[in-house]
């Protein structure tokens, strides 16, 4: 289903952004997203993230916790064990039912860490982007260092380079 705003023109001015607006049109109203179970997003720090999710009813082995690519995929399944044998309910409130619940995550967003404590699932994200792509100064001609290392004088590396080449010919 497509969305009411139209990408392409911003498609044609970009380069490497495909998969933003892919994510863009297909999470756009009309789509049946399920809100169970309900879950808080927390910015923690620059860098760190924490979902917590409301699993109350649910044991730790029966969530299972999924990381790949760019997916967080939680679910939930209730075993048959669990049903009280005997009990009769007169209303039952408390949600019983399975659940499944994905995240999109960002490039280089790591699971960290996860804990169920009172009925919270708390899941713990970090972004550790790798040095090669971290931003660096990059100097023009060269450092000081590499200038006197080649010849020491005042012409820059290539031009001594284009020189000594000259001479020896």
């Amino acid at each position: 289903m497509r969305s009411a705003f139209d990408f392409s023109p911003y498609r044609r001015s970009t380069v490497g952004f495909d998969r933003l607006f892919d994510m863009l049109e297909n999470n756009s109203v009309g789509q049946g997203q399920e809100n169970y179970p309900p879950f808080d997003l927390i910015k923690k720090g620059e860098n760190d993230y924490c979902i917590q999710l409301a699993v109350a009813g649910f044991k730790p082995d029966e969530i299972d916790i999924t990381a790949q690519q760019n997916v967080l995929l939680v679910s939930g399944r209730k075993s048959d064990e669990t049903e009280e044998k005997g009990t009769e309910f007169v209303y039952r409130g408390i949600a019983n039912r399975s659940f499944e619940r994905r995240f999109a995550l960002a490039d280089h967003i790591q699971v960290r860490a996860a804990d169920l404590k009172d009925g919270l699932l708390s899941i713990d994200l970090v972004r550790e982007i790798p040095e090669a792509m971290k931003p660096r100064k990059i100097n023009i001609g060269g450092s000081a260092g590499e200038r006197s290392a080649i010849g020491g004088g005042e012409q820059p590396a290539s031009k001594q380079t284009v020189e000594a080449e000259a001479e020896n010919a």
